[in-house]
């Protein structure tokens, strides 16, 4: 795992300094600490951090290919390299090297930019055509590993894994983008289509970028996408032991490693099935950690102990409490961009652990968003049956109406809490999704918004973009479309983006297995009944861990990773809640209207609504503009 940064002069060579290239890879040091290099030529320069996990000694970068022709620096692992190195090598590739690097080299040298689709792997990175003078920049398929990019005034492409590589080029402007602060304060996190800085960008998941000198730099390509419209067909048990099979075969090839491995283990299905598949596989007792909570009803510690009994793990637990708040200004200087995902604090934590003893961690993430593993998903699978009974227009009018007249009841039993669910009803599937999968409304954040900053936007709403993103998506049906909005849209700007790094700021390498991608594709085929049954979801990939986990791990009530942040901002976090309406940075910034940031705070306070989300979001957004010093 690494840090890749560089720079391109689209239209003209100029020189490139190679000192500015190595100040920016100076800033990613945590994703690289074992090593550095950095390559200039005419209009292009390239730099890396590394952290030496396979073919520890070998495999410097930047790295050249055999004939010279083209230069690469790259982060990431590609898992199926030694069957690609034999394939090149009976084409008569040849190999200086024992890594993964000179792999892709040879892949390009042979297949060109159609060589990503040959990679199995999680990876981004950047290789310079020295025939062509053309940049090839690439990102794997679910967005895995970042690539930022920004456009400069000197007419320079300049590229970096995160923000803060970008930041070390002293061209960069640091100006917020309205639209992108909109779409924070909407989902939580700054998702793929945006960036914070106006003028940056990311390199979308499963997308590529060609940039021939001279030709200007066009749009990303892509690459790869899910498909949802096919269907497998087969018995229960035939589908169960496809599934058993790739789920092996993707926590085998993620198991190949030069250093200490381990993996984090929750207690839940995912992390608890990526464990047993590891232990059938492993001779040695598999090192595993977890992290819990000083709230009792949110800690699963005694689940992941369970588990760790079962397998005999080497295992290590910890908890995360309130007063593990004053890390939080290391949490924001490790996004550089505001994330509000509060579980963000203790999955650094667990890195941190696991850092203690091994170098590379596999986790469980992707399995809800594969297999329909979330609540909202039923839902909205469970909504569209009711939407295709009635006409709009009835339906409009009726659960609008109720919608409307409904209390919000952040206090009341699930059961009770139908506002959401009835104004949902009453629209159309996808406008309903983006609702259930926001932190505020168009409405609320209007509430919030300075006039001058509402003007700004121009008419922008961040629900658009995941709304004509499921209308678009190649699928059949409700859960369909739930599951592409979140694989192509939630995971990579939430979920990857808080592992990616909260693992790589303790030089950490974490490992997906349940994103291997033929395992993602087939679940997509799965029959709607294979993946939801009884109003809960993964129905075929906890049929299938049977044999392995204990029944109260498969078959209780799904938790997830939630933090007590609600708790923390009434009790002890109180005057941290309150101290944002106050806040110079807010203040200066003109974005809000500092009377309704207070106006929610005390509402928290008092019990009356649960804004624990949104004050959270504010107080991430008030660490990241002090500590980038960002202006508005």
């Amino acid at each position: 795992m690494c840090g890749i940064a560089g720079i391109f002069h689209a239209e003209t060579p100029k020189p490139v300094d190679p000192v500015r290239v190595e100040r920016m890879c100076e800033a990613l040091v945590h994703r690289g600490p074992d090593g550095s290099g950095v390559w200039t030529g005419p209009g292009v320069g390239l730099g890396h951090r590394r952290l030496s996990v396979i073919d520890l000694e070998g495999s410097p970068q930047p790295m050249h290919s055999a004939d010279g022709r083209s230069v690469i620096v790259f982060n990431g692992e590609i898992y199926n390299f030694r069957e690609l190195r034999g394939e090149l090598e009976a084409a008569g590739a040849r190999f200086r090297t024992s890594g993964d690097t000179e792999v892709i080299l040879a892949a390009y040298d042979r297949w060109g930019v159609d060589c990503l689709d040959r990679l199995d792997g999680m990876f981004a990175f950047a290789l310079y055509d020295r025939d062509k003078r053309a940049l090839f920049l690439a990102r794997d398929r679910f967005g895995v590993k970042p690539l930022f990019l920004a456009q400069l005034s000197d007419g320079s492409l300049a590229f970096a894994s995160e923000l803060k590589g970008l930041l070390a080029h002293p061209l960069l402007r640091r100006r917020v983008s309205p639209q992108s602060l909109d779409a924070y304060l909407a989902w939580g996190y700054v998702p793929d289509s945006h960036a914070i800085l106006s003028g940056t960008s990311k390199l979308p998941a499963g997308h590529f970028l060609w940039i021939e000198q001279g030709k200007g730099v066009p749009q990303p390509r892509r690459w790869w996408d899910m498909d949802f419209t096919q269907r497998e067909k087969g018995s229960e048990a035939d589908l169960s032991a496809q599934l058993l099979h790739l789920m092996r075969d993707a926590v085998q090839s993620r198991m190949v490693a030069d250093v200490p491995l381990g993996a984090f283990l929750s207690g839940g299905v995912d992390s608890s099935s990526v464990v047993a598949l590891m232990s059938e596989a492993s001779a040695a007792p598999v090192r595993t950690c977890s992290i819990g909570f000083d709230v009792a009803a949110l800690d699963e510690t005694s689940h992941a102990e369970t588990v760790a009994r079962t397998f005999g793990t080497l295992h290590t637990a910890r908890r995360v409490g309130h007063d593990d708040f004053a890390a939080v200004d290391g949490l924001a200087a490790m996004f550089d961009e505001p994330f509000a995902d509060a579980s963000a604090l203790p999955t650094w934590r667990v890195c941190q652990i696991a850092r203690e003893q091994v170098t590379v961690a596999l986790s469980g993430d992707g399995a809800d968003e594969a297999f329909a593993g979330y609540r909202r998903q039923v839902f909205h699978r469970n909504e569209e049956r009711v939407r295709a009974l009635l006409p709009g227009g009835v339906r409009e009018h009726l659960f609008g109406r109720l919608g409307t007249l409904w209390p919000k009841a952040d206090w009341a039993p699930r059961p009770l809490r139908a506002k959401a669910t009835l104004l949902a009803l009453a629209g159309s599937g996808e406008e309903g999704y983006a609702h259930g999968l926001s932190v505020t409304t168009p409405e609320q954040r209007a509430a919030l918004y300075s006039d001058e900053f509402a003007r700004g936007l121009a008419g922008y709403r961040a629900e658009d973009e995941l709304v004509a993103l499921m209308r678009s998506a190649p699928a059949r049906g409700g859960l369909d479309r739930a599951q592409y909005a979140d694989l192509a849209f939630w995971l990579p700007g939430g979920i990857l983006t808080k592992v990616d790094r909260t693992s790589m700021a303790v030089s950490l390498e974490a490992r997906e297995p349940l994103l291997d991608h033929r395992l993602v594709q087939f679940a997509a085929r799965l029959p709607d009944r294979m993946r939801v049954r009884g109003g809960t979801g993964k129905y075929l990939l906890k049929r299938c861990m049977e044999r392995y986990l204990p029944q109260d791990i498969l078959y209780r009530p799904k938790q997830g990773f939630v933090t007590p942040i609600a708790e923390w901002l009434r009790g002890p976090l109180a005057g941290e809640a309150r101290a944002i309406a106050a806040s110079p940075v807010i203040a200066q910034s003109g974005f809000f209207e500092p009377r309704a940031l207070a106006r929610l705070a005390e509402a928290h306070i008092a019990g009356r609504s649960d804004n624990s989300r949104v004050l959270w979001q504010l107080l991430m957004l008030e660490k990241s503009l002090t500590r980038l010093g960002i202006s508005s």
